[in-house]
């Protein structure tokens, strides 16, 4: 769908249409409504009231839960139809669990997690869908303060401990097929570091980080903001690494489900991309962040100082050892459109990690599971109400921190071809 056709006036009738929550509609005056004569089943019996009034979306206490936030306190939700509950979840597993038997009806969530259940490798087999993505950037890899004192201040002199001292190093990350493992294990291999055999690897909370990190069960990890900057806030760690260094405008959560819950609730899930996507675009104006960043460090969300969070929200970094420096490439929820798109390469590269560390034993169909998770035909449906442009492209091209470049083309050969892999 073309930028200038989805932003014809007429996406305004149906915007109202959905606002006012109206049953019916013939089904060739919605086809009239919809640039481009969308036709799909979501528009069955000629209305696209949702389903279920009311949906529960899990979330984890990070900065990137922000999108729920905002969409159910701001009033997006209402606006197309449905009441968002956000509810704060303890661990990824737990998001995965409830994901998965329905008592949540979707979840922000690592990319990596969702194409994990869907290949059935973490955790029981389900077909899963991911409906938009909600941020690029704002991880980090943070490293115990004792590291500092040995010398340690990127990746190379890391190496260089490891290669001298005869002990184990433990890493965590959040979840085994997840974004911040996949994020960790890439970068420690640019540095010929092999994660499955020269340090320890253990799976925290995000939460749990810091306090595991202050009592020494860990010497490094990789999670999201802001329990990167609490490490520096609380003088317990140092961050050696930001995940936008490792792919600059990287995907990170998403909005994910349940194929079934997909195909039971079409239009529920279209109004919950149209809600969230417009608290994206609101969160990505920078004259919101400062505003963003209090309502979400309460006790019910991220739990965390202010102060805390908005530092890096608003790109402002500090690496807890002298370096400072203004990230253009801070955490984004919107970029036009950019962010939010589920591009089929982006599924895809997480399952060539999840083949490089073994987590995979056979090549899977790689486009053909990324076509049938991405529901990039419902998030077409959903940005066009909104005027959103969409790229022409389902596949993106990115040069990665070791210079190779990820497009999607060939991801067998892709996944073959690292030199430190599982």
């Amino acid at each position: 769908m073309s930028k200038d056709s989805s932003n014809m006036g007429p996406n305004l009738g149906r915007r109202n249409f959905v606002k006012l929550g109206a049953a019916a509609m013939g089904a060739s005056a919605m086809m009239g409504l919809v640039p481009g004569g969308i036709r799909a089943s979501a528009w069955a019996a000629g209305s696209d009231k949702p389903e279920k009034a009311e949906v529960k979306i899990g979330f984890i206490p990070l900065t990137d839960c922000a999108p729920v936030v905002v969409a159910a306190e701001m009033g997006f939700d209402k606006k197309y139809g449905i009441k968002i509950t956000p509810s704060k979840e303890a661990s990824w597993a737990a998001i995965r669990d409830k994901t998965v038997n329905g008592e949540l009806d979707a979840a922000h969530v690592l990319y990596g997690l969702v194409y994990g259940v869907q290949m059935g490798i973490g955790g029981q087999q389900k077909d899963m869908a991911v409906l938009m993505t909600l941020n690029n950037n704002g991880q980090g890899i943070t490293l115990a303060n004792q590291l500092k004192d040995k010398g340690v201040k990127d990746g190379a002199t890391l190496k260089r401990l490891l290669d001298n001292e005869n002990r184990d190093y433990t890493f965590a990350q959040t979840f085994p097929t997840g974004t911040h493992a996949m994020w960790l294990y890439y970068w420690l291999a640019t540095y010929g570091i092999n994660p499955m055999r020269d340090i320890k690897t253990i799976v925290v909370p995000p939460p749990q980080m810091v306090a595991n990190m202050r009592i020494g069960n860990m010497d490094g990890y990789c999670v999201g903001e802001p329990w990167n900057a609490r490490a520096i806030y609380d003088k317990v760690g140092y961050t050696v690494a930001t995940s936008q260094e490792i792919w600059t405008d990287h995907p990170e959560k998403v909005l994910g489900t349940t194929a079934d819950f997909v195909a039971k609730h079409p239009n529920t899930a279209r109004a919950m991309i149209m809600a969230i996507l417009e608290a994206c675009r609101h969160i990505d104006a920078t004259a919101n962040r400062a505003a963003v960043a209090k309502l979400i460090s309460g006790k019910a969300y991220v739990n965390a100082p202010e102060e805390v969070i908005e530092g890096r929200f608003l790109g402002h970094y500090d690496n807890g050892i002298g370096k400072k420096w203004e990230d253009p490439n801070y955490m984004k929820f919107f970029n036009d459109g950019k962010v939010t798109f589920p591009y089929l390469s982006d599924g895809m590269w997480f399952l060539t990690q999840h083949r490089r560390w073994g987590l995979l034993k056979t090549d899977p169909d790689y486009l053909a599971v990324a076509r049938k998770v991405n529901q990039t035909d419902l998030y077409k449906e959903a940005a066009s109400a909104l005027g959103v442009s969409v790229p022409k492209d389902l596949m993106r091209s990115s040069r990665l921190i070791d210079g190779v470049v990820w497009d999607g083309s060939d991801p067998k050969a892709y996944a073959a071809g690292f030199k430190i892999k599982g």
